[in-house]
């Protein structure tokens, strides 16, 4: 179940990230790095906090292939996507359910707290997109008010309060996953959102 979810949060990051590439107009070149730094940005990110070198995916060169999958059905069928940020804003959802339980497994691992392990599984979730968002010459969703690391946080809870029940690992990871996903296209359809910063300064 683990390596499944792998595979799918590191394909559905890289198609997110080819995607905005493509909306920006970048050349192959750089769609390629823009679908590769989206897909393992945050995961290499947590590997070396936690001290885990070389970092994952330069010791199985999968990844990589995944990734050019990924660019490859981006480039191929980006042309069929009738509306390309709704497509974006899909796959990075997925993304972002599936690389919080990746996260948080990986923490695990390391025998880590399940604060520090939430913290890590919000880490490989959001920094991808990040790295993404700035080279793409965007503010990243992260620091914007949508709601979106939030969920990370909230899937992070949700995940260890469900160990406590005594349910199936599998099964945890499905309704973590679900939960994370669910919750964001809701949150997208409904507009709903964290407050901005400026809600807090008072004014003259």
């Amino acid at each position: 179940m683990f390596e499944l979810l792998d595979i799918i949060g590191t394909l559905v990051f890289a198609i997110s990230g080819a995607l905005t590439a493509i909306y920006k107009k970048l050349d192959l070149f750089g769609v390629y790095c823009i679908a590769f730094v989206t897909a393992l940005g945050g995961g290499t990110v947590r590997d070396v906090m936690i001290g885990r070198t070389p970092v994952g995916w330069m010791l199985d060169i999968d990844y990589v292939y995944i990734i050019t999958l990924g660019f490859f059905l981006s480039i191929v069928f980006n042309r069929y996507l009738e509306r390309l940020r709704i497509s974006m804003f899909l796959f990075d959802t997925i993304g972002l359910g599936v690389f919080t339980l990746i996260g948080l497994e990986k923490g695990l691992e390391f025998g880590l707290s399940p604060v520090i392990c939430v913290i890590l599984g919000t880490i490989t979730a959001t920094f991808g997109g990040v790295i993404r968002d700035i080279l793409c010459n965007e503010i990243p969703v992260l620091f914007r008010k949508e709601i979106y690391a939030t969920l990370c946080i909230a899937g992070g809870i949700l995940f260890f309060l469900l160990q406590e029940l005594q349910i199936q690992s599998n099964i945890i990871s499905l309704i973590v996953a679900v939960f994370i996903i669910s919750f964001r296209l809701i949150a997208f359809k409904y507009n709903w959102s964290l407050p901005i910063g400026s809600v807090f300064v008072k004014k003259e």
